[in-house]
């Protein structure tokens, strides 16, 4: 049996109303112990428990904190000093609705099987309990499209929530989930067809804006990706044609979740992971 590694665990919770002290975590922190131990950060997939909590959550922000999070354990991995000093970092810049618990001792095989366990264990332990509470729509495609950007590596090198407001004008409110450059600007957004076809048509509608905009703002050509479900799995197979024709007329690339392994495959080889 090879030796497991000592590491600390802090999980990380959202509290919306500090008062009445009711949380939710969101999150799990860990480190190697010791003075250069490597540390992850992993947040949940499923905001269903927050949102229950409180309704008007900004997900979309607490979802930005786990790239904030890792980003800074990064730079603080790469200046090969104690991570235990950011942790302090982090308490004191998160508004109170965000915080750290204190650090826990526990023995894992692997940081990664660690992290994974502990999301398991503290943050989604109803996850599997039922095989019928399973995401749907736009929610489950964009788990999908992390999933497979986070098991090729390269979900941390890419933007996220990108703001069309950058490259159209100000006021859209239209945010694109992830996206990453390679000569060209590489955009990809999750889009049901099954549940909010005019999704497709908002996509459809700014993309000459988005493309004209990236051009202007960064240099470079757009490639802009609408991720959809399978068409095997929508019961309107004509409004999912539809949404398909609508993008494709305004250059807009389709493509579906089983397309998801290869796309990421290639964000791994171009970005050299």
């Amino acid at each position: 049996m090879s030796e497991r590694l000592q590491c600390e665990f802090s999980l990380i919770r959202y509290v919306p109303d500090v008062v009445k002290g009711e949380y939710a975590n969101i999150g799990v922190l860990v480190r190697e112990s010791g003075r250069h131990g490597n540390a992850a950060v992993r947040f949940t997939r499923d905001w269903s428990r927050v949102r229950c909590l409180h309704p008007e959550a900004d997900v979309d922000l607490l979802e930005s904190l786990e790239s904030e999070i890792a980003s800074q354990l990064e730079r603080e991995a790469d200046l090969l000093v104690d991570t235990k000093p950011l942790l302090s970092t982090l308490e004191e810049s998160l508004s109170n609705s965000v915080q750290l618990t204190e650090m826990r001792g526990t023995l894992a095989e692997s940081l990664p099987a660690e992290l994974e366990q502990l999301l398991r264990l503290y943050v989604e332990p109803l996850k599997q309990t039922s095989s019928r509470r399973k995401s749907k729509g736009r929610t489950a495609i964009v788990a999908r499209m992390r999933s497979e950007f986070e098991r090729a590596g390269v979900w941390q090198l890419m933007r996220k929530r990108i703001a069309a407001s950058q490259y159209t004008q100000p006021g859209d409110p239209l945010k694109l989930d992830c996206g990453y450059r390679n000569g060209r600007v590489r955009i990809f957004h999750a889009v049901s067809l099954e549940s909010d076809v005019e999704a497709a048509k908002g996509i459809a509608y700014s993309a000459p804006a988005l493309r004209e905009g990236v051009l202007r703002v960064d240099g470079a050509e757009l490639e802009l990706t609408a991720i959809v479900e399978s068409i095997s799995t929508v019961a309107e197979e004509e409004q999912y044609s539809f949404g398909v024709q609508i993008m494709e007329r305004e250059a807009v690339r389709v493509l579906t979740i089983a397309d998801l392994g290869r796309v990421a495959e290639t964000a791994r080889h171009e970005l050299r992971v």
